[in-house]
């Protein structure tokens, strides 16, 4: 990576390229940016820099490189493990460089993260992300950021090359994962909804295609609907987002209520529809794959080629 200084542009890498990282790395690099990347898979990391970035062999290393580093994996035990785990980004970051935290976690543990960088003198800030692959390869992504005014001094022109809409919620970490917890909370139970509302049309004989032709022009319609159901007709549960997200997502939703005594009966709901669809062995498959708990109903096959 070339050694720029701040005064033009941030240098910026991202760890974690799986189907929104990878996504991200690239709307950077679209952007103009000498994108340094690190992942487990070496492999994934060195084809995204065939084509443009760099490739670093540990967390530590890229964050040495970089003044903002985005962070794209799947929960916090993996925010974790990049920061604070063997070659971390905690004592390779300069001073006054910034880690954004694009995982969906528990708020508290975002707040507590944002404090432990503080001791090193590197700033942070909390921006779980929304959108999908789609979004995130054409820089479109929704953030719900919240942080100090210094870290978005530095982040801002990264945030804005990944998304088209950044929502500063907060000058202190947590309010971000706040927001995005409610998010999960919909997203999730939209999702099981339109399971199983798919999953009554195929069983009362309506054909799935017009059924969702239907709903998808009616008042009963969702983004959720529309999307996954699409993944049904097509009978094709490539993972984009998994059966297992949700498992972990809800979970936080319902975790991050149970200290507050407040009831959410649809999010648990939703959350054993997911929970159950992972026991039957369905964790990796697309979130759509929540269908399959449904008894007695033929889903649609894949067209074959």
């Amino acid at each position: 990576m070339n050694d720029q200084g701040r005064t033009a542009r941030p240098r910026v890498g991202v760890v974690g390229l799986g189907a929104m990282g990878l996504g991200m790395a690239r709307s950077l690099r679209n952007a103009g940016y000498d994108v340094g990347v690190h992942d487990l898979r070496p492999e994934v990391a060195a084809d995204f820099a065939r084509s443009g970035g760099t490739a670093f062999a540990s967390c530590g290393e890229l964050a040495a490189a970089v003044d903002v580093l985005v962070g794209v994996v799947v929960n916090a035990a993996q925010v974790e493990s990049v920061l604070f785990g063997a070659d971390g980004a905690a004592d390779r970051l300069r001073p006054g460089a910034v880690f954004v935290m694009c995982s969906t976690v528990d708020p508290h543990w975002s707040t507590a993260c944002e404090g432990r960088l503080a001791e090193k003198d590197v700033l942070y800030l909390d921006a779980p992300i929304s959108g999908g692959a789609a979004r995130a390869a054409t820089g479109e992504l929704t953030m719900m950021t919240s942080g100090s005014a210094e870290a978005y001094a530095v982040a801002d022109p990264v945030l804005e090359a990944m998304s088209s809409t950044v929502y500063r919620l907060g000058d202190r970490a947590g309010l971000g994962s706040k927001v995005k917890i409610v998010n999960q909370l919909l997203a999730g139970v939209h999702i099981a909804a339109a399971a199983e509302a798919m999953a009554l049309g195929i069983r009362a004989g309506v054909p799935a295609e017009a059924l969702y032709e239907v709903i998808t022009h009616s008042a009963g319609n969702s983004w959720m609907f529309e999307n996954r159901m699409a993944h049904v007709l097509a009978g094709d549960y490539t993972p984009l987002s998994a059966v297992d997200i949700f498992v972990k997502d809800l979970g936080l939703v319902l975790d991050s209520a149970r200290p507050e005594r407040f009831p959410l009966p649809l999010a648990a709901t939703a959350h054993q529809m997911f929970l159950q669809a992972s026991a039957s062995g369905l964790g990796a498959e697309d979130d759509s794959a929540v269908i399959k708990i449904f008894p007695g109903i033929d889903l649609p096959k894949p067209v074959e080629a």
